[in-house]
């Protein structure tokens, strides 16, 4: 009896475990030096989610719009549009500035001016998917999309 009380015990222990570390997210880059990286994708994606962010507008300004607004579909669209915003300065944040844009240290070479430039792109990228997130204004999905675009040249060299 004892040994199947034991065997359900370890049993039960797995299963709790098992369950409790497959509730976490998972993320695609775990910060640890795999050489997997898609670049090119990662740019693709933002520009996906800039276009979301602002489908997800142009529904809540019409929806707004209307004699009787449906407001649980404009929560839904705010919340999508945050959703990708959030998105956006995830990949800024914990896949170019973490992983990919490497610290220069000599300063006023063409190298440490190029990182400084890319730098100051990605905070700036940063800042408007906030500013996305905040507003409807359409103003900041164009800033976004021409942010993401100066930055694939200044990082990619095209």
């Amino acid at each position: 009896m004892r040994k199947n009380g034991r065997l359900f015990a370890v049993g039960f222990a797995m299963t709790l475990i098992w369950v409790t570390l497959s509730a976490l997210p998972a993320f695609s880059h775990c910060e640890i030096p795999c050489g997997i990286y898609g670049d090119e994708m990662r740019f693709a994606m933002m520009k996906e989610d800039i276009a979301t962010i602002e489908k997800s507008m142009n529904q809540v300004i019409e929806l707004s719009k209307e004699a009787k607004p449906n407001y649980n579909q404009i929560v839904r669209w705010v919340q999508n549009k945050e959703h990708h915003a959030d998105k956006i300065r995830d990949v800024a944040t914990q896949y170019f500035m973490a992983q990919r844009v490497k610290p220069i240290s000599s300063k006023g070479s063409a190298e440490s001016d190029a990182y400084v430039n890319q730098l100051k792109l990605l905070h700036e990228m940063i800042v408007y998917s906030m500013k996305c997130k905040q507003t409807t204004d359409l103003a900041h999905v164009e800033k976004l999309k021409q942010l993401v675009d100066r930055f694939e040249k200044a990082y990619l060299g095209n």
